[in-house]
């Protein structure tokens, strides 16, 4: 069944008392005369005589006194319908209220009262706008439905964003984007029943359940995120709901929230995420079919329906929800009245045969066949009909049945409610009442309308009992063949179109790809999934793995790293079945799969670490140095062999490493923080295996008495910049006494070739690929006469290097030197020594040559890849680093307390000590935080050190990863902001070094003149 046509549009209304009518139009002559305006006096004067408008307002003043009030105050909105439609008018009526939500607030009203006039104004002309297009039939009841839902979230998201700009003026929160007051603000209104379908009726409450976010809802400390929440939602009602002399704008019902008699009217996410997860009924599975975010934080709101996601769709067809819903209905009718069919007092949407039964019959289907046909999951009435007709769950005749005589109920449902603005469903209790509704509805009596509205009852009665009232019914094999049915078959050789279709709809680029890596999982290719167990459970976790994988930042790389995790698997169930209990866990997966290929293969090697990421403290702030070297040889002291104490020191390195990068990943804690915690995972391990080796170094050569040894951590680790994808560079220093000529083990050997093996068997144990792959990667380059030159320099010899022969840019490299070891006093000396080198005395012309021509020489070597090398770019980190560099190498001298390996705290001490400007060193702090952030996310996003990638080409949730880390309003302004921070650090790197170097070379260049003193 491809459509459901609308009914034909319903008869023109006509008055049922003309006297009515007559003293409606006497009222309007009196309007026309009051009116100062000759021209729209006589286009008024015009229209009400023509025979179409004369006809409708007739009948609009003979039978609905609101509108007819609704007229008398808006006149001027009838020429507009006359001369533009209704489709136009309504259309700009929205744009206002959509144009008021993204502007500055400036032509917002200044004060409640004001704003709550302003709220039920366009109400009431909207209100008209609908009711004339509906009466007149220009409009289906779809135009209509949406039309009132369309206005109720404009006006609902226009009262909160006046409430949320009120409270940011008033310093009671603060607003993440205050010129888009309702992004990420952590409060959100789910639309609930009518409202949140769209099929919203002519004077209904709005059903709203109020949900807040404690950590997005950012309160300033007068009051907590909860009394916060609490009162916006009190001020919203007021706003909305209270009745003032120009009306209400709508009645807000809170009815359906979590447990209401016993929660607050705003609930938070999490408790309400415990609710449904652990209380949760039927019937709210059945009424969050149709839930939609609505007003405010609609992120908020459709992240939290994902949450609840399994809740409302089950796997398994849950054939006991017809029975629990059908209890309901019986409910309904035992405390509403109206088991028999009548039509006087018959209420058309809780009766028999009303409204409410074909909205169960919809949703009850949604509910038992929702979980494995997505399809079926519309929350519009219409299209949920059509969609089980689709199916072949209901016949096309069912579905057109019920759809006609739902929508003849609504019209009457809204011709009840067009009479007073009163949200009424019952018939009129008299004979009389029958036959006006009649007029109103354009029939030609109340007969006619018995005879209709009976048959209709009766058609929605017959086909509800079919569904809810024939008892005993056994489930069949058609029903177990149809349980296995849906738009994710993967059986055969090729995916079918519904499947195709479906895969596109998650968001996969190659379905047929997606189609064959599934298919091969249930057939058993991986050890995973070869026990029928294993492949029963994977069935039932489909959908909901390739929903999590469609909604990561690139569901096909991250299809192809769930396939690579699921090939190294062991045994599926187990993982099956807690990705099955724990959803969240799911869509973090999918998260790290599609998002940071770093940590997808460091998952995909070690997929035990799923389990931690079920522990609350693998949130928490990660331990410091110390506590990770305590933490390390602990985990290392049940090993039974120095290469089993090398695969439990990778093991539990890797996981740190693996939880640092999962918590930037979501956000949990900064660049910066994390930068300092993976420097000390570094550092705790460093220490650790420098003992493991030392110890097992002594087994067979024993120690040099009074050497000591020690680790300059240089770069990246050194400043403690640590990114994810890091490597180490290192120098080995050591020193012997004087007068020891070997090592005291069984096989000793002399200084020198002692410490040169040592560090050979130091740099294996840090860079072996063992079973747990490499513990780092390093870098010796730095090392005295770089590659070329020993792994392990004495410090006398260390020290001659760079008093007599290194470059400058040698130094500028010692800047950040940290240094590591096991013995304080050896660390100590080493300290001193370099202290003495970077502050030896130095001649700035030199140095200024010296660092201008390294960049000059960075630039030709080593280019930029883009403006997203954000390390080369001109700039970037690399002009950021020679500035503070140069700054401490010039004045260390006498102010060695300026050498700080960290780059933007560097510029901090540099201006405490007076030596630049203030204003300059804080921006250039800004500025190097900012490139250092965006850097750490993109290394662990995109993987590697190669920067320069073009950011056009990675997948959108990547680009809005990289926007949020830096705390962007979108990409576009990212852009906007990487370009002015690099061309601050490139001015003041052209200022302060760049310029004056061209200057001295200039000066030199030219041949000095005679004085004229000289020449006389």
């Amino acid at each position: 069944m491809s459509l459901l046509p609308d009914p034909p549009p319903p008869l023109l209304p006509r008055p049922y008392h003309a006297e009515d009518a007559a003293l409606g139009f006497q009222r309007w002559q009196e309007r026309l005369e009051a009116l100062d305006d000759p021209a729209l006096t006589t286009a008024l004067q015009e229209l009400s005589q023509a025979p179409g408008p004369q006809g409708v307002l007739a009948a609009v003043f003979a039978q609905s006194p609101f509108l007819t009030d609704c007229v008398l105050k808006e006149p001027a909105l009838l020429v507009s319908l006359q001369e533009q439609g209704p489709d136009a008018v309504m259309k700009a009526l929205l744009a206002e209220l959509q144009r008021s939500e993204q502007s500055d607030g400036s032509d917002q009203p200044k004060d409640r009262t004001g704003m709550q006039r302003s709220l039920r104004q366009a109400r009431r002309r909207a209100a008209l706008i609908i009711a004339l297009a509906d009466l007149t039939g220009q409009w289906s009841l779809r135009q209509v439905t949406e039309s009132l839902s369309a206005l109720a979230k404009g006006l609902l998201n226009q009262a909160l964003i006046f409430l949320l700009r009120e409270a940011s003026g008033r310093g009671l929160l603060e607003l993440p984007h205050p010129d888009q007051p309702l992004r990420d603000c952590g409060f959100v209104g789910l639309g609930m029943g009518k409202l949140g379908a769209g099929e919203l009726n002519y004077s209904s409450d709005v059903d709203l359940i109020i949900l807040f976010d404690p950590k997005r809802l950012t309160c300033n400390g007068r009051f907590s995120a909860n009394e916060l929440a609490q009162r916006l939602t009190r001020d919203l009602i007021i706003l909305i709901s209270e009745r003032t002399a120009d009306g209400y704008a709508f009645r807000i019902d809170l009815r359906l929230r979590p447990d209401p008699g016993a929660t607050p009217p705003a609930v938070s996410v999490n408790a309400a995420l415990v609710y449904y997860e652990s209380l949760g009924q039927n019937w709210e599975r059945a009424a969050m079919i149709k839930a939609s975010p609505m007003i405010g934080d609609e992120r908020l709101g459709d992240d939290f329906l994902k949450e609840i996601h399994p809740f409302i769709w089950r796997r398994s067809l849950d054939f006991l929800a017809i029975k629990d819903i059908h209890a309901i209905k019986r409910q309904i009718h035992a405390t509403k009245g109206g088991a028999v069919v009548a039509i006087e007092g018959h209420n058309v949407k809780l009766g028999r045969g009303g409204i409410r039964e074909v909205e169960f019959f919809a949703q009850t289907q949604q509910l038992i066949w929702g979980g494995r046909h997505p399809a079926l999951r519309d929350n519009r009435t219409r299209e949920s009909l059509l969609a089980l007709a689709d199916a072949a769950l209901i016949t096309p005749e069912a579905a057109q049945d019920l759809y006609e005589s739902y929508a003849y109920l609504r019209r009457i449902e809204h011709r009840l409610q067009m009479i007073a603005d009163q949200q009424t469903h019952s018939l009129p209790d008299t004979a009389e009442g029958i036959e006006r509704l009649a007029a109103f509805l354009g029939l030609a009596d109340g007969a006619a309308l018995r005879q209709e509205l009976t048959a209709h009852l009766r058609r929605i009665e017959d086909h509800y009992a079919r569904l809810f009232e024939e008892e005993g019914e056994e489930k069949t094999e058609e029903t177990e063949i149809a349980e296995a049915l849906g738009d994710l078959v993967f059986t055969g050789d090729t995916a079918g179109p519904g499947t195709t279709e479906t895969l596109s709809e998650l968001g996969f680029t190659d379905p047929e790809r997606v189609f064959a890596l599934v298919r091969s999982w249930h057939h058993g290719r991986y050890r995973a999934t070869r026990s029928t167990a294993s492949r029963e459970r994977l069935t039932l976790l489909m959908p909901r793995l390739l929903q999590a994988l469609g909604e990561s930042a690139d569901p096909d790389a991250a299809l192809v790293g769930f396939d690579t995790f699921l090939s190294g698997l062991p045994a599926g169930v187990q993982l099956f079945a807690l990705l099955q209990a724990n959803p969240h866990l799911l869509t973090l997966l999918a998260k790290v799969m599609g998002s940071a290929p770093a940590l997808a293969h460091q998952l995909a090697r070690r997929p035990v670490l799923i389990d931690s990421l079920l522990s609350p403290d693998f949130y928490s702030s990660l331990p410091k140095r110390q506590g990770l070297q305590e933490e390390f040889s602990t985990f290392l002291a049940a090993a039974r062999s120095y290469e089993e104490e090398l695969d439990l020191l990778r093991r539990a390195v890797h996981d740190r490493r693996f939880q640092a990068g999962v918590q930037l990943l979501l956000g949990i804690a900064q660049e910066a923080t994390l930068s300092r915690r993976l420097s000390d995972i570094a550092d705790a391990a460093l220490l650790v295996v420098l003992e493991q080796v030392q110890a097992e170094f002594a087994q067979q050569h024993g120690i040099i008495p009074g050497a000591g040894f020690a680790l300059l951590a240089l770069g990246k680790l050194g400043s403690r910049e640590m990114t994810f994808t890091s490597d180490l560079d290192l120098v080995f220093l050591y020193d012997v006494p004087d007068g020891v000529e070997a090592s005291d083990g069984e096989r000793p050997l002399d200084p020198t070739t002692y410490f040169l093996r040592f560090s050979q068997r130091l740099v294996a144990a840090i860079t072996a690929p063992t079973a747990e792959g490499p513990l780092y990667t390093i870098d010796m380059r730095l090392r005295p006469a770089g590659n070329a030159g020993p792994l392990a320099s004495s410090l006398t010899a260390f020290s001659k290097y760079h008093r007599d022969e290194a470059w400058t840019w040698e130094h500028m490299a010692l800047t950040r030197g940290r240094l590591l070891a096991n013995d304080p006093d050896f660390a100590c000396r080493c300290q001193q020594r370099l202290t003495a080198l970077l502050t030896a005395p130095r001649r700035p012309e030199a140095l200024l040559r010296d660092i201008a021509d390294m960049r000059v020489r960075l630039k030709r070597d080593k280019p930029a890849k883009g403006p997203w090398d954000l390390k080369q770019r001109e700039g970037g980190l690399v002009e950021a680093e020679f500035l503070a560099q140069y700054w401490q190498l010039r004045h260390a001298e006498h102010h060695p307390h300026v050498l700080v390996g960290d780059t933007a705290a560097a510029f901090t001490v540099l201006a405490s000590a007076g030596l630049i400007d203030p204003e300059m060193a804080e921006c250039l702090e800004r500025c190097t935080h900012f490139l250092r952030r965006l850097q750490g996310y993109l290394r662990l996003t995109l993987g590697g050190n190669d920067d320069g990638q073009d950011l056009s080409l990675v997948p959108d949730a990547i680009r809005q990863g990289v926007t949020d880390a830096a705390s962007a309003l979108d990409f576009a302004a990212l852009e906007i902001t990487l370009e002015e921070v690099a061309g601050y650090i490139a001015d003041c790197f052209e200022a302060q070094i760049a310029a004056p170097a061209r200057a001295l070379e200039a000066q030199e260049a030219t041949p000095a003149q005679p004085s004229a003193q000289a020449d006389a």
